[in-house]
């Protein structure tokens, strides 16, 4: 195969996983506490002969985007919202999880626990417990939880050198093979609030739009690149 054809394919490969990236956020534009990812190019040089220099597209990575989603106040006192960076801690049977989705509830146990049931982490690792009979719950900007009987608790809010290396998991929890660190100080809690996505549906349509424009060009390249060598192919054989 010739060049260009190498070339488009490679760029047509490139684009179906950035729409496969677009299409996740747009799918996640109302999720909680959900971060917009994006495409990471660069170019991949191949030199097929000794003075031949071929550039191609090559996808690197997903990178996240960390900017924090605009808050909606639900009035819900487990519902809770973090400003700055830094991730709630939920315990699961493979170990700890992080999460930026805030919409906590009570369990049977009146443990605190996340959307998909699992115990949120108190700074002391152990899960935090409701004591029986109380019903206002407060929750300060540093995370420490209470109820008319006093404090109960205080979050585990943590943060990590590079969250671009955290891994996605699901349900909107992460992983690290780091050290988790305690958040910076101008991290709040935000009680009776929830973060939402930081996607923009707008962008995120028009980018579906314009990758589907790119990659049909680049499939007309293809085809006329495909005409080209099967053409000249049928006037050398009638030439031979």
């Amino acid at each position: 195969m010739e060049n260009p054809a190498y070339i488009a394919l490679s760029r047509q490969m490139s684009l179906r996983r950035q729409l496969d990236v677009v299409a996740n956020n747009v799918a996640n534009m109302n999720t909680t506490g959900f971060k917009q990812q994006r495409m990471l190019f660069t170019e991949f040089l191949q030199r097929p002969g000794m003075h031949e220099q071929v550039s191609m597209v090559q996808d690197r990575a997903v990178v996240r985007d960390l900017t924090t989603g605009g808050l909606t106040q639900t009035g819900n006192s487990l519902d809770l919202a973090l400003t700055g960076n830094g991730y709630f801690t939920v315990d699961t049977a493979s170990g700890r999880r992080y999460t930026r989705a805030g919409s906590f509830r009570m369990n049977d146990q009146r443990q605190v626990v996340d959307g998909g049931g699992l115990p949120v982490l108190s700074d002391n690792g152990q899960p935090i417990t409701i004591p029986a009979g109380t019903r206002d719950i407060t929750v300060t900007s540093d995370g420490t939880i209470s109820t008319e009987l006093g404090p109960v608790g205080r979050l585990n809010i943590v943060t990590f050198r590079n969250e671009q290396l955290m891994t996605e998991v699901g349900a909107g929890l992460y992983v690290s093979d780091e050290e988790p660190q305690p958040a910076p100080a101008d991290t709040k809690v935000a009680q009776g609030m929830l973060e939402g996505s930081n996607v923009r549906p707008v962008v995120e349509m028009t980018t579906m739009i314009e990758v589907n424009r790119q990659y049909a060009q680049n499939q007309r390249m293809i085809d006329t690149e495909h005409e080209r060598i099967r053409t000249a192919i049928q006037r050398l054989g009638r030439t031979a």
